[in-house]
């Protein structure tokens, strides 16, 4: 096994909102957690239970039909800026309309060179610093890690792809870009150059800790043999759109993923969100979210959603971070505080507002837990208990180690990638 050493970087918080990323309270956080519902101006999304009726019922509040949103079977639909809501009401009423919703604003909720960095990973109970090594991070506890290592022994994820729906993938990044087989983009940032791919720099960061190159340069992916589906569904400010977050989860379906990532989230359900993951769900997809960076039991999506995996954090000692949601709807928890993994080596967001240097650092929030739990699936899907998404789930959340919280903070532990791939674990 290859020893990885790492770039310098300010710790970052990443997790939900209205989508956001989460932080803990020596980070910046990306987006927050909203204290109320805000949506996009000037559209909506719309379902109706009689399609033929779709052009008459909009023509009469003087709309016209949109494009379709995925396969939710929903229409995103271009209304007056100011007008929203009180469109969804009206449209609402009507039979022919099975139901009408705003557009919510979503936000970015190994053996390596840098390997000593990822307690993550393996936990000796060492201490170390960020890439800039300005920041030391405090001794961990002996094994209060996933047991990667020790899983790689009988699964390395060979031949799954797991579908990252965020801010994008940096193409030019020499331990992750290479393992990125499809990229699409339905954010509303226009691509131009390479560079422009991932100027937030959360979608590069998440990307890594799933699957970057065992090479023993830059850090180790939980899945070292796991492909990458690029869905660029965030913006350069690490927002966006439910109807985008629906359309990535739909192409990532297309395009042949066992596992989806969003580490993003919103404080208010939407029905084609939802619908979009049940069809992922229902075409044998295992999904995975991150649970909030908000410190409280209040629910996000698409976290808080029956057919998705909702991830907690927890620090290099195996308590829970300070600023993860909880409760006894989040599934399980992984390590999600002072997480080491890539992040693009051109200029990008999250490092000029934090000081950050380019290629590797550290970062927290749910946003960084997610990753690992959805790795640790792609795992399971390459070992012999692979046969299926509910019986994928069901072993990466009945093998977690119970550790304190389980039950109260967490329906499960701490994601075990050992055990969950059968593994004989210490």
């Amino acid at each position: 096994m290859k020893r990885i050493v790492i770039a310098s970087f300010a710790a970052v918080v990443i997790g939900c909102g209205a989508i956001t990323l989460a932080a803990p309270s020596n980070a910046v956080t990306t987006g927050g957690e909203a204290t109320q519902s805000s949506h996009i101006a000037g559209q909506i999304m719309i379902k109706f239970r009689d399609k033929s009726a779709a052009a008459g019922v909009l023509r009469q509040h003087g709309l016209k039909e949109g494009p379709g949103i995925g396969s939710t079977g929903a229409q995103l639909i271009k209304v007056p800026a100011g007008k929203e809501l009180q469109l969804i009401e009206a449209l609402s009423r009507n039979p022919a309309v099975e139901y009408a919703e705003p557009d919510e604003l979503v936000t970015a909720d190994t053996a390596d060179q840098y390997f000593g960095r990822q307690y993550a990973l393996q936990n000796v109970g060492q201490s170390f610093t960020n890439t800039a090594n300005t920041q030391t991070i405090a001794t961990g506890d002996v094994d209060a890690d996933v047991d990667a290592v020790e899983a790689w022994t009988f699964a390395t994820g060979s031949g799954i792809k797991v579908a990252i729906v965020d801010s994008g993938v940096a193409m030019d990044h020499e331990d992750i870009s290479q393992k990125v087989v499809a990229r699409t983009n339905f954010s509303d940032t226009k691509i131009i150059n390479p560079e422009d791919y991932d100027k937030y720099g959360h979608g590069t960061h998440v990307a890594g800790i799933v699957a970057a190159a065992h090479n023993s340069t830059g850090v180790a992916g939980v899945c070292p043999d796991c492909t990458i589906l690029d869905a660029k569904v965030l913006n350069d400010s690490g927002s966006d759109s439910s109807s985008a977050i629906a359309k990535g989860i739909d192409w990532a379906v297309v395009n042949g993923a066992k596992v989806i990532n969003m580490s993003l989230g919103q404080r208010v359900s939407s029905r084609t969100l939802e619908t979009a993951v049940n069809n992922a769900w229902n075409k044998g997809i295992v999904i995975v979210a991150a649970a909030g960076n908000a410190g409280t039991q209040a629910k996000i999506y698409p976290g808080a959603y029956p057919n998705v995996i909702a991830v907690a954090a927890t620090d290099n000692k195996d308590d829970k971070a300070s600023f993860s949601t909880y409760g006894k709807w989040v599934d399980i928890a992984a390590p999600g505080v002072n997480v080491y993994s890539t992040f693009p080596i051109h200029p990008f967001v999250l490092g000029t507002q934090n000081g950050r240097s380019m290629g590797y650092d550290i970062a927290s929030g749910t946003s960084m837990a997610s990753p690992i739990v959805a790795a640790v699936a792609a795992l399971v899907w390459s070992s012999p208990a692979g046969t299926a998404n509910a019986l994928v789930r069901a072993k990466v959340e009945s093998t977690a180690d119970p550790i304190f919280g389980t039950g109260s903070y967490w329906a499960n532990g701490r994601v075990n990638a050992c055990r969950a791939v059968g593994g004989n674990c210490p």
